[in-house]
């Protein structure tokens, strides 16, 4: 789809190559990799499309990637992959910036309807950004929307940082800074972490 690609994250060799050839079928790129490390190591800043990844794998396990992808302000959008008793450990995924997750056994019915909305949604946010990119982001542009408190905590999460993290920085309680995420997403018309990476490429 216009470029797009589907990567898949996964060690277990029998997913990857049933989704490879799910969308295959479907006449969407794809490619697979067997580890987090793997996707590290390929990735290059051209690509786009988003990534299916499984929240449980050896080594670098789905969400310490996801907290490397941040780091690394690698914003494709990222669908987990996840087994029943990793439910709460998806919504805190969703929680900090994943566009989706998908229980297994996966379905297809359920599993291509995500993936198409985030191909969309990435491909939405590239027209987006490249549309911005003369806007600049200063006293003129979408920071003079925010306040002082929440800028502090816009820098920290460009920074990938927790909001664990930011609320023993800042002093506050996790609540509290979760409502100034809140207020930042509001503010700035962005649903996702992935979106405020697109919108400040460069961090402040």
């Amino acid at each position: 789809m216009n470029g797009q690609t589907v990567y898949i994250v996964d060690d277990d060799d029998a997913i990857r190559d049933s989704l490879r050839m799910l969308f295959t079928a479907l006449k969407i790129s794809v490619e697979t990799f067997g580890s987090a490390a793997a996707f590290l190591t390929a990735y290059r800043r051209d690509w786009s499309g988003c990534i299916v990844l499984d929240i449980r794998m050896p080594g670098m396990s789905g969400l310490v990637m996801q907290e490397e992808l941040a780091k690394r302000r690698i914003a494709l959008p990222v669908i987990f992959l996840s087994g029943h008793a990793d439910v709460p450990i998806a919504v805190r995924a969703l929680k900090q910036g994943a566009y989706d997750f998908i229980e297994k056994p996966l379905e297809a019915e359920i599993l291509v309807p995500a993936v198409l909305a985030a191909l969309e949604a990435d491909a939405a946010q590239r027209k987006r950004q490249s549309g911005q990119e003369n806007i600049a982001l200063n006293s003129n542009g979408p920071l003079e929307e925010l306040t002082e408190r929440e800028q502090q905590v816009l820098r920290l999460l460009l920074n990938g940082k927790s909001s664990r993290y930011m609320a023993e920085e800042l002093k506050l309680s996790v609540k509290t800074i979760e409502f100034h995420r809140a207020k930042i997403r509001e503010k700035l018309g962005v649903t996702s972490l992935a979106e405020l990476f697109r919108l400040f490429p460069n961090g402040l």
